[in-house]
């Protein structure tokens, strides 16, 4: 037997090294470790998987961020990861979030990373803790503090003096504040498996020699931590020993090239169940039997650890998103962006979840065994010679067409892109084409109480070169340089003298043509609004063409504000990127060059960095009292540029999430009572539609005081304020959509005890699956709205009859009687309790029941 484990760890005890015998397990790497009751115990892994509490385990896990919910939703965002079969909570350190300023540490808020980790503890779940410090994560700068790039010589993420030292430095406060806490599985703690860099292995190509060293470095310093779990890499092929190196992506159960070494196990750090979201992006999807089968497929090839990333997104509050990333993070998770339970995601993963354990005896203990039957087709079992332990997997990769197989003398039927699963080798209890979980659907409601506003406006003042500081300038000065991630905005200014005479003798006015490297700009001219421009995810830069500018004889004022939208979150030289205008040119001119370069020595440039609505910090009810606002004005008038809007509104009714609809805004940012809710870019629309990219925008409950609130948006673009909206979401219009050829509901099945291990028992009789539905929140079904047994086709929300039809009054009449009043019901799949099948139905292959129900207090 090999053991292997990193010299400064030393030796463990004979006792343990008995225990791995006991287990038979071929190599390991011992770490420190937790019991579930929260004594110390060790975590060990080999090439089948981690060793938790002296046990074998499967983890399932599911990130959610800290920083992108608030403490108050945290429980409830637990809770729903735990009742959908997860025992493994995964989530990023963001260091810019906790360090801001270098040596100035923030801990408060949706910042207490020690008060997110106790709720994991207390819920008897496990966490994976990213420390990063890089985590990318669509996070602003890749969560690095901007202070970092003001250290001189240094290179983000290299075998780099400066970098390592504070790197380093964080990484080691972040390891002593959770031993401190006793929050590592060898303490007792949650924390099973620690996570140094992020997805470097394509960056250190950048960096030749220096990215392997500096790579080697991260390892080792790392294991010198001696936090007694083991370390991971993602995305790191050849991560050093005993570093585990890991897989993101949507299918690493056939695109993993696995272990660097045969005595690491298969762990997956990121199952993409949507993607992320940039301005222009229409919205994501990913389909729960897609995800599934990725979950299943995983676990047949010998997978020990998946993560759902992300399993709830949440919001990047104020400016904590990325460079035109929008303000809403994986709303398509299974706990979309409010913590709602996106149905039949939520449902189905739960149910994968299950199925999957119920196999566990045979993944754990058995030896596999592989047939491949075609190009598409697939058996996968899992036995324990000598004892009833066997589990198989049945895996069509056909896009389209359904296969019957057969195995052990029993034909299965498996839909296309699909796996069946058979915990005993005998019974199929879950595939992943087949959604017993109900559907829901999200609907936003107005506010009846939260919506009579009466907005007030105060505009932000047009400097001039006079009154910014410093006014002598050569040029404009970069704009990430300037700005130090301490607001969006920087104004630049600069004035020239202007002959009439320069005029084109056919009277053309002339033009401001700007270059930038981006983000984005609002142009001036004599304090007067002349247009905008901004580029986009893919090419920041962007060129503006202003026509027809009117300039005064004398001087003249070009006054620009520059904004960004987020640092730039990934990519080799990070700390090199720069934006802001570069090129500005009058041209047009009846003169020898024909134009006037106004980004070159002979003019003076002044800054200034912020908004002075932002330096006041007019947003919050102390700072608000500090400006003269006044009230808009008829309606339907479009406001000036740079405008502060403020209005008060009632709380909303109810316990339901809430929402902000900024219809008619354009692009800013919102705050209520003092919190951000993070920007807004209404006006950038999906690319070839009309559609917003986003313009529903979350307020937690946790941000609104009990009865009244203030609500301030500031908006870049002439705008009007007056069809904002405040409204209620929900998810009470819950469905059900179920054929008669399903397997029965997984949660019907249990492992047989003792001598018959391995085998299944049922508490639910075999022949019917069952349509379920189950309100959120303990409300209760207040109607039917849709009833069908027979053909019906649509999704929840938009159900529509078939041609086979059995008996629609009788069929309501059943439904109503077994669901109305209650939190939940469940009816079997069954004709006979429909009445007479009619003749359009005689050709049908199976039959479906769909239900549609509206919950309500």
């Amino acid at each position: 037997m090999r053991i292997r484990m990193a010299a400064t760890w030393g030796c463990r005890s004979i006792l343990m090294f008995a225990l791995l015998l006991s287990m038979m397990v071929s190599s390991t790497t011992a770490f420190g470790l937790r019991k579930r009751d929260d004594s110390p115990q060790n975590v060990t892994y080999d090439g089948r998987s981690l060793f938790i509490n002296g046990r074998r385990e499967l983890l399932f896990s599911g990130s959610i961020h800290y920083p992108r919910s608030t403490p108050d939703m945290w429980p409830d965002l637990l809770d729903k990861a735990r009742h959908g079969g997860l025992n493994t909570i995964q989530t990023y350190v963001f260091w810019n979030l906790h360090e801001p300023e270098k040596g100035k540490f923030n801990f408060e808020g949706n910042a207490d990373l020690i008060k997110f980790i106790k709720l994991i503890q207390e819920r008897g779940m496990y966490l994976i803790l990213r420390l990063g410090p890089f985590i990318q994560a669509e996070w602003n700068h890749g969560g690095l503090p901007y202070w970092l790039r003001d250290v001189p010589g240094i290179y983000f993420r290299s075998n780099n003096e400066p970098f390592k030292l504070h790197m380093k430095e964080y990484v080691m406060r972040i390891v002593q504040m959770m031993k401190d806490n006793k929050f590592f599985a060898s303490q007792g703690g949650p924390i099973i498996l620690a996570q140094i860099e992020n997805e470097y292995n394509q960056i250190q190509l950048a960096y030749d020699e220096r990215g392997i060293e500096y790579v080697n470095w991260a390892a080792q310093m790392a294991v010198e931590t001696n936090i007694g779990v083991p370390w991971i890499m993602c995305k790191q092929k050849e991560a050093p020993d005993p570093v585990i190196n890991s897989c993101n992506g949507r299918h690493c159960g056939d695109t993993f090239l696995g272990p660097n070494k045969p005595y690491k196990p298969r762990v997956w750090t990121e199952n993409w169940t949507v993607q992320y979201r940039v301005y222009g992006d229409p919205v994501s999807r990913r389909s729960a039997e897609d995800i599934g089968l990725s979950m299943a497929r995983f676990f047949s090839k010998d997978g020990s650890v998946a993560n759902y990333y992300m399993y709830h997104g949440g919001t990047n509050f104020g400016r904590n998103a990325a460079a035109f990333k929008v303000t809403g993070y994986y709303d398509a998770a299974p706990l979309d962006e409010y913590g709602m339970t996106k149905e039949p995601k939520w449902g189905h993963l739960r149910d994968v979840h299950r199925a999957i354990n119920l196999c566990k005896k045979a993944l754990i203990y058995g030896t596999s065994t592989t047939q491949k039957l075609n190009e598409f087709h697939e058996i996968r079992v899992y036995e324990k010679p000598g004892t009833p332990i066997c589990a198989a997997f049945l895996f069509n990769n056909h896009s389209t067409e359904a296969v019957t197989i057969n195995f052990r003398g029993k034909n299965f039927y498996v839909p296309g892109h699909s796996i069946s699963i058979i915990p005993d080798c005998k019974n199929e209890v879950l595939n992943t084409d087949n959604i017993i979980a109900q559907h829901n659907y999200r609907t936003f409601t107005r506010s009846q109480l939260a919506n009579n506003h009466e907005w007030e406006v105060f505009s932000e003042p047009i400097p001039t070169t006079a009154e910014v500081v410093p006014g002598n300038m050569t040029a404009p000065p970069e704009l990430f340089t300037f700005l130090k991630d301490t607001t969006d905005y920087a104004w630049y200014t600069v004035s020239f003298d202007f002959d009439p005479e320069d005029l084109l003798k056919n009277g053309t006015l002339p033009n401001l043509h700007i270059f930038s490297f981006g983000h984005g700009l609002l142009a001036f001219v004599n304090g007067e609004y002349v247009g905008s421009g901004h580029g986009t995810s893919e090419r920041a830069q962007f060129k503006m063409l202003i026509k027809g500018i009117n300039l005064k004889a004398g001087k003249n004022e070009i006054s620009i504000m520059a904004y960004v939208t987020g640092l730039h979150d990934s990519g080799a030289y990070m700390e090199h990127r720069f934006a802001g205008p570069a090129e500005v040119r009058i041209d047009g001119l009846e003169t020898k060059m024909g134009h006037i370069e106004l980004a070159k020595r002979r003019f003076k440039w002044g800054a200034r960095a912020g908004l002075e609505g932002e330096k006041k910090e007019i947003y919050t009810e102390k700072g608000s009292k500090k400006v003269s606002w006044e009230k808009v004005g008829e309606k339907g008038r479009v406001g000036p540029a740079l405008s502060w809007y403020k209005t008060r509104f009632t709380t909303p009714e109810g316990r339901e999430p809430v929402a902000i609809r900024m219809t008619g805004m354009k692009k800013g940012m919102m705050w209520v009572n003092g919190n951000g809710l993070g920007r807004h870019w209404v006006d950038y629309k999906v690319r070839g539609t009309d559609e917003p990219s986003q313009d529903v925008f979350h307020i937690p409950r946790s941000f609104l005081n009990p009865r009244d609130n203030l609500l301030v948006i500031f908006e870049e673009e002439p705008s009007n304020p007056e069809n904002i909206q405040i409204e209620l979401v929900s998810r009470d219009t819950v469905c059900s959509y179920v054929h008669d050829f399903f397997a029965p509901a997984v949660q019907s099945w249990n492992d047989k005890p003792g001598d018959q291990e391995g085998e299944l028992q049922t508490s639910e009789p075999l022949s019917k699956p069952h349509a379920s539905v189950k309100c959120p929140n303990k409300k209760k079904i207040i109607s039917v709205d849709f009833a069908s047994f027979g053909n019906p086709s649509g999704d929840c929300g938009s159900f529509q009859l078939g041609n086979c039809t059995f008996d629609a009054a009788l069929t309501r009449d059943v439904v109503e009687k077994a669901c109305l009043g209650k939190e939940s019901c469940k009816l079997p799949v069954d004709p006979e309790l429909f009445g007479a099948a009619p003749r359009a139905c005689s050709a049908l292959p199976f039959k479906t029941i769909a239900i549609q129900v509206k919950c309500s207090y």
